[in-house]
């Protein structure tokens, strides 16, 4: 039974001396600040940093009780069953897919993530990746640097306001994004994996005719096994040779050879992407296009917002050694 089911009956069996509270294992860089905060508080193992990191699990395994690691890197089964006394995983980031939940649920250990706290400034990118392509900025910004004006006007883009623009997972993010696009006056439609009952957004039921529909379509949607390849090449088409398409979620929802087919043969407008299926390695066709702007994963990366990401990372093993519950757990 997972930790945060029960908090009253693991809140009575967990440790309250915290020297024996055992050990959280770091599984991958994080925040300097945050590795700190954590070795300041917490006996903290970097496995990531060991010379030999298969001895010391052999040798130190039995000590390990929860384990803090990044959306990019979640934690492997093979780690899992290596920790036998593993009882949490905290994730930093709102993205948990590198996990194997069901895996770490039948093994009996909870996981949590960073929720809502990450909302604004991933929401605030889309918005602004969605300007950025239809108007063309980084491309004009490119046009003038490199010495073109004066040739010859810039060749005339899309206007914003006014259009019609799907959001393809109405999560706490796809809240966030339909929210700033009211401002616009935009027509706004979505797709999840079922109407939602107290938004004013038009429901469609598949990826297919929410492209079909709209002149962008902005995407939210968690990922995972579920949602791989999502955006594919039928969706792409649907969307048009006058579309755009946004990606703030993961790499995986599209399906990104078709998208690169789609860019390179003009079938849709333009793209905004801040995630790719293999990164950092981005796809050359991407890369070469003025029709693409390309984002390093930056979605969440602000001052403001990491720090509450890791302000919730710490308070999460925080209560966790403390009383055996996750305050963010995933349900």
């Amino acid at each position: 039974m997972s930790h945060s089911a029960t908090p009253a009956a693991q809140a009575t069996s967990a440790p309250t001396d915290p020297a024996a509270q055992g050990t959280v294992l770091q599984v991958s860089p994080l925040l300097p600040a945050l590795e700190k905060a954590l070795a300041e508080r917490h006996r903290t193992v970097r496995l990531h940093e060991l010379p030999d990191p298969a001895a010391y699990l052999r040798e130190q395994a039995e000590g390990v009780v929860a384990a803090v690691t990044s959306a990019r890197f979640g934690v492997a089964n093979s780690l899992m069953d290596a920790l036998p006394k593993l009882g949490a995983i905290v994730h930093f980031g709102v993205g948990y897919e590198t996990t194997d939940v069901a895996h770490a649920r039948a093994r009996g250990i909870d996981v949590s993530n960073t929720p809502d706290v990450l909302n604004d400034c991933v929401a605030d990118l889309a918005v602004g990746g969605l300007i950025d392509v239809m108007r063309e900025l980084s491309a004009a910004d490119r046009y003038v640097r490199a010495g073109r004006w004066g040739a010859a006007p810039y060749p005339l883009t899309s206007r914003v306001s006014g259009k019609r623009v799907g959001i393809l997972g109405l999560g706490r993010i796809g809240r966030a994004v339909a929210r700033r696009l009211e401002g616009f006056d935009m027509d706004i439609a979505y797709c999840s994996r079922g109407p939602v009952s107290d938004v004013p957004y038009r429901y469609l039921p598949t990826a297919r005719e929410l492209a079909a529909e709209c002149d962008a379509v902005v995407v939210t949607v968690a990922g995972g096994a579920g949602t791989r390849g999502l955006v594919s090449a039928e969706v792409l088409d649907a969307l048009g040779p006058r579309g755009f398409l946004v990606n703030v979620a993961r790499g995986s929802v599209v399906d990104e050879p078709a998208l690169v087919a789609a860019v390179r043969e003009g079938r849709i407008a333009g793209a905004a992407l801040d995630v790719f299926a293999d990164e950092p390695n981005v796809p050359q066709a991407l890369l070469e296009s003025d029709r693409v702007l390309l984002l390093p994963h930056v979605a969440s990366g602000t001052h403001e917002t990491r720090q509450a990401m890791a302000d919730l990372v710490l308070g999460n093993v925080q209560r966790f050694m403390a009383e055996g519950v996750l305050l963010t757990p995933v349900l």
